[in-house]
């Protein structure tokens, strides 16, 4: 464990962000859900690194060959050591809007769930809104393998880098298939879901639609 390790205990969930005003609750006509304070304890929005959170698993922006990149996908391989590539070359790669789940090895985390999100406007030109269904089934997947661990996950901004997704679209389907997951059944399982922007641009997004 290196000395920039976020344990989970230190990551203020959405309540604190309320009780210290660094996050303010939206007017409820203006939300897409009714508020549910029960959830504003299970979610945190955090800016850092992804590599350097203690939870119990994180999701990659990975692309279809699951070999590594550029971007987190390469700050996650880097940081994990050469064996996660190893076990990466197992997995017969991975179909965009889906997820595979490996261990972590060097990472604080314990596993690591390589989602595939869609390039933006690829899929636009095929058939007008599958990218956000693709976008929501790599949220999706994640949560399903993420909920057979049990503890928490943590999101990076898929799609949002090199893929070109907006980041205020992609914000809203990631908010949008985290909040019915954790009011489903399955969710119960997770004690906590992050999300981790590195980019100020996607950070902003979150502040805007989490309340």
């Amino acid at each position: 464990m290196n000395s920039q390790t976020v344990s989970l205990s230190s990551m203020p969930t959405l309540s604190q962000n309320y009780r210290d005003r660094t996050l303010l609750p939206a007017n409820q006509d203006d939300t897409s859900f009714p508020p549910f304070s029960a959830l504003n304890s299970k979610i945190t929005l955090i800016r850092t690194s992804i590599t350097d959170l203690e939870v119990t698993s994180i999701v990659n922006a990975a692309n279809t060959s699951l070999l590594g990149g550029g971007g987190v996908d390469g700050a996650i391989h880097a940081a994990a050591g050469p064996d996660l590539l190893r076990e990466c070359e197992t997995l017969d790669g991975c179909d965009t809007g889906f997820a595979k789940i490996t261990s972590a090895y060097e990472l604080p985390c314990k596993y690591v769930i390589h989602a595939v999100g869609p390039i933006y406007g690829r899929e636009k030109r095929r058939r007008d809104g599958l990218q956000a269904e693709l976008l929501a089934s790599c949220y999706q997947t994640s949560l399903d393998l993420a909920a057979e661990k049990g503890g928490s996950i943590a999101f990076s901004c898929l799609s949002t880098g090199v893929y070109g997704y907006p980041s205020d679209e992609a914000a809203e389907v990631a908010c949008r298939t985290v909040r019915t997951f954790l009011e489903s059944e399955k969710g119960q399982k997770l004690d906590r879901v992050v999300f981790c922007c590195f980019l100020r641009k996607d950070e902003l997004e979150y502040q805007r639609l989490l309340p």
